[in-house]
């Protein structure tokens, strides 16, 4: 069988899924016609149910809840990985409607997390994750919320942190940061699904055994990024909850949709998040 299938170029992405979309592993009858692109593009295409199997943000799946459900593998949550909200120094002003940020997506955990840190925070400018650095320093915003590798990259770039919004979510919750998943259509048959579960925790646990078998692939859609980022983002992105959520991720994965209900910036809910094992 054959699945639509879309993934981020970041090397968290690119290193769990190397060796399932380049056939390193056994994927039995499976096939897959990838599509690579940006957390946001992907987060836009699963609101028009376009891919079958999907990375987006936890956020952007609350709002798709009814045509996906969440495969056990895959993910990245993790502690001390949240996105930043940073901006130049001494340009932070009162934050609040006046004060103009760039988020990399509506649909973003990011801006999720903006959002519940900074309410008043509305004057927001959506852009690609890697154009937002620049940005700032560019005085085009006056400040922006970063993700990805470029956590690893403000600092040398004379920009400084406002807010640790993954240390936020942290503080209120005691639960690592869930920022995004994978997601599967609800109409493919529940044995396809749990198959396609299985080939990526294999393809995880492939990639932790064989670290350096994901090297070009990663390298490719990395484009200009330097090894050392490069190998920083993987291990800060990829962990235990890539093999599987397990109870701490499934409760941290609820706890922001319970958070988003409340904060009434979602309306969807559905009683069956999770791919439910066989019966």
């Amino acid at each position: 069988m054959k699945l639509t299938l879309g993934i981020s170029p970041c090397p968290n992405d690119t290193f769990i899924f190397d060796a399932l979309v380049n056939n390193k592993i056994d994927r039995e009858d499976m096939s897959f016609e990838l599509v690579i692109t940006d957390v946001e593009n992907l987060n836009k295409l699963a609101l028009q149910h376009a891919l079958d199997v999907t990375k987006l943000s936890y956020y952007a799946y609350a709002h798709v809840i009814n045509e996906y459900v969440l495969l056990h593998a895959g993910s990245a949550l993790g502690n001390n990985c949240g996105p930043l909200f940073i901006a130049k120094p001494g340009n932070q002003k009162q934050i609040d409607e006046r004060l103009t940020i760039a988020i990399p997506g509506k649909y973003t955990t990011a801006n999720f997390l903006l959002s519940l840190a900074f309410p008043t925070a509305t004057n927001k400018v959506e852009m690609l994750f890697s154009d937002i650095e620049h940005a700032i320093i560019q005085n085009k915003v006056d400040a922006g919320v970063i993700i990805h590798e470029n956590r690893f990259t403000y600092q040398d770039k004379g920009l400084i942190k406002i807010m640790d919004l993954g240390e936020y979510w942290e503080s209120q919750t005691r639960l690592p940061i869930p920022l995004g998943g994978i997601a599967i259509k609800r109409n493919i048959p529940a044995e396809i699904a749990r198959k396609v579960n299985r080939l990526l925790r294999k393809s995880v646990e492939f990639a932790y055994a064989n670290p350096a078998s994901s090297g070009e692939f990663v390298r490719r859609y990395a484009q200009e990024m330097e090894e050392s980022v490069r190998s920083q983002h993987i291990q800060l992105y990829v962990n235990t909850y890539s093999i599987d959520l397990g109870d701490i991720g499934k409760k941290a994965v609820t706890t922001l949709f319970a958070w988003a209900g409340r904060n009434k910036l979602i309306n969807d809910t559905h009683e069956n998040i999770f791919l439910r094992s066989a019966e």
